[in-house]
């Protein structure tokens, strides 16, 4: 305790003992020690008394569309991560898909991480991507560092990124097997897809008839049995269709290596509230109906869904065209999604640990950074988020920090006020007040 520089003060701490009243030591950026809450504090050290406001591990987000470079105009670097920080959001990874390039070679790699590097306000790292004619390029992005592999089973949405078939995903998932990296996939099925009644136009419910639940279910199936084949680790990206679970628990049951995320949206907001018009809710899989949602909570609850990231995936408002079948397919959340979780969360009985299991600590997991991130515990970065659980704000989508401010949660009332954030000791944002960037560009651990 006595070479502490700062010193954090709270009666409710997140802990991965549970939550309780601590005193949390740091120097140099690193937690040093939890100790009790009456803990003497050194005269050399600065305490940061938060009172009753929780003090929880930073967020680690391991799906988000930054956008950046090429299509800057959607996101950015600099706005994506300030959002993320407001919203408690430490860590990010970013996907390799609506940048140009797409991160799917080195060079494309060392191009990102050039204009990452000074506009970041959080840590960064990136997802490689698995293309038809990119096996060549998967082991060397591994050894550069990419934390695994995006893949696509249907269209992507942009031609730069086009998605493998079954044949293209074995000889990729093969390849990822060989050094043991990991595949995140996009699962859903083409010829389901291109089977289901494709109608166009304003309508929600022609919209979600056209992405129906047994596409995703036909393509995780499939997956899981190129997982099995190969003994590959493979994660199930933004699962919305609670018909896939019995796959998944069965799956593992066997030893296959799976794992799987779902997203606020499909959590907190139901196919029987979104407006005819609204594609400001568009995002692909679909947001599907509140007896859905309730199988996807129960799958939190048991563990079979591990965890809960954004799939942040912004564009410009004149591409959230009224017609869902045209309209950019994406939602924008770094900023609200710890809200927008805990706010569900605490109506379904679930508690703030249970969001930062979900939100922080088995994402670091997936990224193989829990060595540092994910936790309040000593020898892990000071990456914190110091919520005021009970206190309310109503969207404004003036208010938010991505650079396109469109958003199904406008008008909604929220639980859980981020009140500051901060990165390796050092608070990042406070009431809305931000600093310079002092994020850093992570790469895997080795």
């Amino acid at each position: 305790m006595s070479d502490a520089e700062l010193v954090l003060r709270s009666t409710r701490v997140i802990t991965p003992e549970g939550t309780r009243a601590a005193t949390v030591t740091v120097s140099a950026g690193t937690i040093t020690a939890v100790l009790p809450y009456d803990t003497a504090v050194p005269a050399a050290a600065r305490l940061e008394d938060l009172g009753d406001h929780v003090l929880l591990p930073g967020l680690v987000d391991t799906h988000v569309h930054v956008n950046d470079p090429g299509r800057t105009e959607w996101e950015g670097f600099w706005t994506a991560t300030r959002a993320a920080a407001a919203g408690g959001i430490t860590t990010l990874i970013d996907m390799p898909l609506n940048s140009l390039p797409p991160t799917t070679t080195v060079g494309h790699l060392r191009t990102k991480q050039a204009v990452a590097r000074d506009k970041a306000h959080i840590d960064v790292g990136f997802w490689g991507g698995a293309l038809p004619d990119n096996v060549k390029d998967l082991r060397p992005l591994h050894d550069a560092g990419v934390f695994g592999f995006k893949a696509f089973l249907s269209p992507s949405g942009v031609e730069e990124f086009p998605h493998l078939d079954q044949d293209q995903l074995a000889r990729s998932l093969a390849e990822i097997a060989g050094f043991d990296g990991l595949l995140i996939v996009h699962a859903e099925d083409p010829h389901h897809l291109a089977a289901a009644p494709q109608h166009g136009g304003p309508r929600y419910a022609d919209f979600l008839a056209s992405r129906p639940r047994d596409a995703e279910d036909t393509a995780i199936a499939a997956l899981i049995g190129q997982a099995r084949r190969l003994d590959a680790r493979v994660h199930v990206l933004h699962l919305s269709s609670g018909d896939a679970l019995p796959l998944i628990r069965a799956a593992r049951a066997e030893g296959v290596r799976v794992t799987v995320e779902t997203c606020p949206h499909y959590l907190t907001l139901t196919a029987e509230e979104v407006p005819d018009g609204a594609s400001e809710f568009k995002c692909c899989p679909p947001i599907r109906e509140a007896a859905n949602q309730d199988l996807l909570w129960a799958a939190l609850a048991d563990g079979t869904i591990d965890c809960v990231v954004t799939d942040h995936s912004p564009s410009t408002a004149d591409l959230k065209t009224a017609d869902f079948a045209t309209a950019w397919g994406g939602i924008s959340g770094l900023q609200l999604s710890l809200s927008a979780v805990w706010t569900q969360a605490r109506r379904r009985g679930h508690t703030l640990e249970d969001v930062v299991r979900w939100m922080s600590t088995r994402t670091a997991a997936l990224a193989g950074l829990d060595a540092r991130k994910g936790a309040i515990a000593p020898g892990r970065d000071a990456d914190f988020a110091v919520l005021a659980p009970d206190e309310t704000f109503t969207v404004d989508p003036a208010g938010l920090q991505h650079r396109n401010r469109v958003t199904a949660y406008a008008g909604r009332t929220l639980y859980g006020v981020v009140k500051s954030t901060w990165l390796r000791g050092e608070r990042i944002v406070a009431d809305g007040a931000f600093t310079e960037p002092k994020g850093t560009l992570l790469t895997r651990p080795r």
